[in-house]
């Protein structure tokens, strides 16, 4: 059974050259944004919108392009020490029981983020629901979580990758003509409007101010995917391809080219994240919040299909059908797929099994898999309002967020050797985004708690 996570002499391979030879080696950046595309862009920012019309743009653009920076970084660790993400946050100063304070934290906003999870699970059984009408939501939930069971259970990385590329390519590439064609209704859309509204840099008042946290703590590259990312690039193989540190300049050669190749996989899911959660944003405001419509617990479905039937016509209301089944449903598979090899990792950490037992390592992926299923589709069978979990798992991981920052400034500084560190220039990057990372998450979630 090969390690995916060990670093030996026979893996090693030398980075593409061209552009073209990198798009076909990119894939982390994929399923990152499959898991990003689902909860945080169809419900979230389309909450967003609906709740504060253009008024809160500025969040979901900031959101979006602060936070690739701080996602490098953390590969780049991964990549160069051959190290697990965790493993690299473990390293951190600070309190710890066995394994670092920032570990523990993030298990617990994971926990968190599980409503979100289940929220999934209960939006795709919503439009399962009307589609066949007969069966309730409740029974949905179990067949998924079934389905759910055995994609996890009976595929690797690859099955991820093909199923993350799909999803995300034709749900976007839907959105982005709903959001087009809005731009072409002035009743509706006006850039006037959207320039002059949409960037005040105003935090928005009531019940705005908490969808705009929860958006600003999972779109873009939100806190859970930034732990996840490193998982998958290990996955991928940039590690391995690059092998252990040796101090040689042929291992400095392919260190510096598959964090290319890195660099290039983020920069490409940015673009495609980045305009599918503007476009969910714009049609949330342009077409629901002149209605005065939000979505909530029951009638979620039914209001956002609006941004599919309000631009394209009653016949698109199947193709909204298809393509919320599977922006929800493949944020399903892709969280839970990341977080239960982050737990595992977390075991081998907490000294449950050794780096180099790979076997142990897929039993415990095996069983978080059950934990990460059941208890999010168990959470939804009780609440039942995707739209308020999905807000909760936000929430949580905003706090997480300036830990991430200062996180990625340790790792840049005391993680890696002084010949494979970030340019200058990109310290430069690293610091503004981790600076205003800290600063508006903290003053937003002030405001949230006194206002």
């Amino acid at each position: 059974m090969r390690d995916l996570y060990e670093l030996r002499p026979e893996d090693i391979e030398n980075p593409p050259s061209g552009w073209l030879a990198t798009l076909r080696r990119i894939g982390p950046g994929m399923i990152l944004a499959a898991s990003i595309v689902g909860s945080g862009e169809l419900i979230a920012t389309t909450t967003l919108g609906a709740e504060t019309g253009y008024a809160a743009l500025w969040i979901v653009v900031f959101s979006c392009l602060i936070k690739p920076a701080l996602q490098y970084e953390i590969g780049r660790f991964s990549i160069v020490s051959g190290q697990t993400g965790l493993a690299g946050f473990n390293r951190m100063p600070g309190p710890r029981w066995r394994v670092n304070w920032v570990v523990w934290m993030w298990a617990l906003v994971v926990l968190f983020t599980l409503f979100q999870v289940g929220a999934m699970f209960g939006g795709v059984a919503q439009v399962l629901n009307q589609l066949v009408p007969s069966v309730e939501p409740r029974v949905w939930v179990l067949g998924l979580l079934a389905l759910t069971l055995w994609i996890l259970l009976g595929g690797g990385y690859e099955r991820i990758e093909r199923l993350a590329t799909l999803k995300v390519g034709l749900f976007t590439m839907l959105t982005m003509l709903c959001a087009l064609l809005l731009t072409r209704k002035p009743e509706l859309f006006r850039m006037g409007d959207v320039l002059s509204k949409g960037f005040t840099f105003q935090l928005p008042p009531g019940d705005g101010l908490a969808t705009a946290i929860a958006v600003f703590g999972i779109t873009g590259v939100g806190a859970t995917e930034l732990f996840m990312y490193p998982y998958w690039c290990v996955e991928k193989g940039y590690a391995r391809f690059t092998g252990k540190s040796d101090g040689s300049p042929a291992w400095l050669l392919r260190a510096e080219g598959w964090i290319r190749v890195m660099r290039f996989d983020i920069f490409a899911s940015m673009i495609i994240y980045t305009i599918a959660t503007v476009a969910f944003y714009l049609l949330g405001a342009g077409i629901l919040h002149p209605q005065g419509l939000v979505p909530s617990a029951k009638d979620m479905i039914p209001v956002l299909s609006k941004i599919y039937t309000e631009t394209l016509g009653a016949w698109s209301l199947p193709l909204f059908y298809a393509g919320a089944i599977f922006t929800l449903y493949g944020t399903i598979f892709a969280a839970t797929a990341a977080h239960s090899r982050l737990y595992a990792d977390m075991v081998r950490l907490l000294g449950g099994f050794e780096h180099g037992d790979y076997a142990a390592r897929l039993r415990w992926r095996s069983r978080f898999v059950w934990l990460l299923t059941t208890i999010p589709a168990g959470l939804f069978l009780i609440l039942e309002s995707p739209v308020q979990m999905v807000k909760a798992g936000g929430l949580a991981q905003a706090v997480l967020l300036p830990v991430i920052a200062v996180g990625a400034l340790f790792m840049r500084y005391r993680g890696l050797p002084a010949e494979v560190r970030s340019s200058h220039l990109t310290t430069a990057g690293l610091w503004i985004a981790a600076i205003l990372t800290v600063t508006a998450t903290t003053f937003s979630l002030l405001t949230f708690a006194f206002r």
